[in-house]
C-alpha cells in the first residue's frame, strides 16, 4: 500500500488502477501515465478566481441540467496511448472548475469522460501544464469549452473545440467575458479578478 508520495517514482509510469489503490493525502494528477503533482495549498488570488466564477457560474446553471464542481474532483479521461494507438490511457485530472452536462457520465468517483466545459487557474506551479498537457489532453478528449485564467497577469484565455481543435476565441483583460457553449452565460472580468 501507498501512503506517503515518496514511496512513488517520480519518473515512473502509472495506471488508473495504480492511482486507486494511493492513500496518501497530496492532490495529483496521472496524465497518460506521468503523475503531477498539484500546488498544495493555492494562494489567495488562485481561490478568489475560483470563489467568485463559482457564484457567477453556479447561479446561471442553478435550475439546469448541467453540474458544476471544483477541485478536487477526479476527471476520468480516456486517451489513446501515442506508442500503441490500440491502447488506451486512463487519465486522471482535477480542474479547477468543470461543467458536465450529461449526467451519465458522472458517478461516486467523479466524472468518466469530458465535461463540457473546464475552467483552470494557474498558479506558478501549474501555468506550463495548463497550457500544454492539458491543453492537448482536453483537445484531445473532446472537451468543448477551456478556459485559462491568469490571476497574476489578469487575463482569461478562451479557447473553443472546433473540427477537434482549439482555436482561441479572445485574451479577455477587461469587460464581459461570454461562454461560446452558453451563448446566455456572460462572466464579468472584474468580478473574477476583484
Amino acid at each position: 500500500m501507498i501512503t506517503d508520495i515518496s514511496q512513488l517514482d517520480p519518473k515512473g509510469t502509472y495506471t488508473y488502477a495504480d492511482y486507486l489503490k494511493w492513500q496518501f493525502d497530496e492532490s495529483v494528477e496521472l496524465i497518460k501515465g506521468e503523475l503531477y503533482r498539484l500546488s498544495p495549498t493555492p494562494r489567495r488570488a488562485h481561490q478568489s478566481a475560483v470563489s467568485h466564477l463559482l457564484i457567477g457560474i453556479g447561479n446561471f446553471f442553478g435550475d439546469k441540467r448541467c453540474e458544476i464542481y471544483t477541485a478536487p474532483f477526479d476527471v476520468r479521461l480516456p486517451v489513446r496511448n501515442e506508442g500503441k494507438p490500440d491502447q488506451l490511457h486512463t487519465v486522471v485530472v482535477q480542474p479547477d472548475l468543470c461543467v458536465i452536462c450529461d449526467a451519465s457520465k458522472l458517478d461516486d468517483a467523479g466524472c468518466l469522460g469530458a465535461p463540457d466545459w473546464i475552467i483552470e487557474i494557474t498558479s506558478p506551479r501549474t501555468t506550463k501544464n495548463d497550457f500544454n498537457e492539458k491543453f492537448n489532453l482536453y483537445e484531445e478528449s473532446g472537451v468543448r469549452e477551456y478556459w485559462i485564467v491568469q490571476p497574476k497577469e489578469k487575463t482569461v484565455n478562451v479557447y473553443v473545440l472546433e473540427d477537434g481543435k482549439y482555436a482561441l476565441v479572445d485574451v479577455y483583460e477587461s469587460g464581459e467575458i461570454p461562454s461560446r457553449i452558453f451563448p446566455d452565460l456572460i462572466v464579468s472580468h472584474e468580478r473574477i479578478f476583484r
